[in-house]
């Protein structure tokens, strides 16, 4: 799979004279043309709902497009659940799926309407307590420990991950759950993530399906819907082949009819949570290289650090990189592409073959359009680049400013020094 950037030398430079660099710009045709085809790939299933992952993008102007086509957000915290509720979304159209989760989510949660995924069998009473009443749906969150194997071998390890209920827990949790009045059931797993082959949601699907025939059976719950949440991934690699949607539906609407319509649960909605495929190739950050170095290795400077983008610092995770201008010249140069934290770790590549890079460059960093922006934070004091949306027409719309050091600075509880900063601004 080619990586091509969604502008050209001269657009960035044009761009530039609005926006200056560091930006991630997203690419709202690549985001409308995804949505499209993953509800086509599930409408087999009246039920079914996207649940985007709000923690991937959290941007309402993006999570706005892809409510045009009917997506709920899935939320992790309280700041989500307040996002999606001033966007309009609330009750049955929230997923509020979290962990170690604090008394006031909960009840915000269910104050909105918010469907709450319970993580762990103890927060059964925990949520009573709070609630007073346990909602009349809800759902908890499967974790069958081991390893989750396929075709093409061990993809993750649920059994040391902190996510989720055991299999026994399934089932006592289901008990309790009845007959402290819950009337309508789900189940959610997350078994691997990032998972790069069409194989993945049939195969978690088949699992959870089996679970559900034996769970209604057993426990008499009334199982409403079963979320396969995220884990569906995107080829960071150019050499990697894209997950086809369609594909993964028909895959998982045949375990379906094998599994729950033979057993007369075909009236069961297949609810999805994905962020990283929604929204991650059709974001990109753009900087510019400023500095190069000469000492053991070959060194390119760039505007933009592992604040804008923590994946290749935290995990030394592969994005690829397009020189602008230079897309079809040699890559015969090897680089470390480095950001400016005091961390020896901010680099963006490592040993990278790419086209000679010259100051005033611009370089384009693919697959950043979630877990990127998402995951910035100021350590060094660094400040947080603008979202930027490429629009269908070719225009270009800020849909988040860049921080300022007023921003920074405006937490501080020290009348005296805030005062002295404002001199500054």
């Amino acid at each position: 799979m080619s990586k091509v950037p969604f502008i050209t030398k001269e657009k960035a430079q044009e761009i530039v004279r609005t926006y200056p660099t560091p930006f991630h710009l997203y690419d709202e045709k690549g985001i409308r043309e995804n949505a499209k085809a993953v509800k086509e790939a599930f409408a087999w299933n009246p039920g079914f709902k996207e649940y985007f992952a709000v923690k991937a993008t959290p941007n309402p102007c993006l999570i706005q497009i892809l409510r045009e086509y009917g997506f709920g957000c899935d939320c992790s915290s309280m700041t989500e659940l307040m996002l999606s509720k001033a966007m309009g979304v609330s009750g049955e159209d929230i997923m509020f799926s979290s962990n170690e989760t604090p008394a006031q989510e909960y009840a915000y949660a269910a104050k909105i309407g918010a469907i709450i995924n319970l993580d762990d069998i103890t927060h059964i009473d925990f949520v009573e307590n709070i609630l007073g009443k346990l909602p009349e749906t809800m759902s908890c969150r499967y974790n069958p420990g081991g390893v989750f194997k396929m075709s093409n071998g061990i993809m993750d390890n649920p059994g040391d991950s902190k996510y989720g209920f055991t299999t026994e827990q399934m089932f006592e949790g289901y008990r309790i759950l009845k007959e402290k009045g819950v009337k309508n059931f789900g189940i959610h797993a997350f078994l691997a993530s990032n998972t790069v082959t069409n194989e993945y949601y049939p195969v978690l699907a088949k699992q959870l399906f089996e679970l559900a025939v034996r769970l209604e059976k057993e426990t008499g719950a009334d199982i409403k819907f079963i979320n396969l949440s995220g884990g569906v991934g995107i080829p960071y690699q150019p050499d990697q082949e894209p997950n086809d949607i369609r594909a993964i539906g028909e895959g998982v609407r045949k375990v379906f009819e094998e599994v729950l319509v033979s057993a007369g649960m075909g009236d069961i909605s297949i609810y999805t949570e994905m962020g990283r495929f929604m929204m991650g190739p059709y974001g990109q950050l753009v900087t510019q290289a400023i500095h190069e170095k000469h000492i053991h290795k070959e060194y390119i400077g760039v505007d933009a650090c592992a604040v804008n983008l923590m994946r290749p610092a935290m995990y030394g995770a592969y994005h690829h990189i397009t020189v602008l201008g230079k897309e079809d010249a040699p890559c015969d140069h090897k680089y470390d592409i480095a950001g400016s934290l005091c961390e020896n770790n901010d680099k963006f590549a490592v040993d990278r073959m790419l086209p000679k890079i010259d100051k005033g460059d611009y370089l384009v960093i693919h697959d950043t359009g979630a877990h990127g922006y998402a995951m910035g934070y100021n350590y060094n004091g660094k400040l947080k680049s603008a979202e930027l949306l490429l629009k269908e027409d070719g225009s270009v719309q800020m849909i988040r400013r860049a921080e300022t050091p007023r921003d920074y600075f405006a937490t501080l509880d020290c009348l005296d020094v805030y005062q002295k900063l404002e001199c500054e601004f």
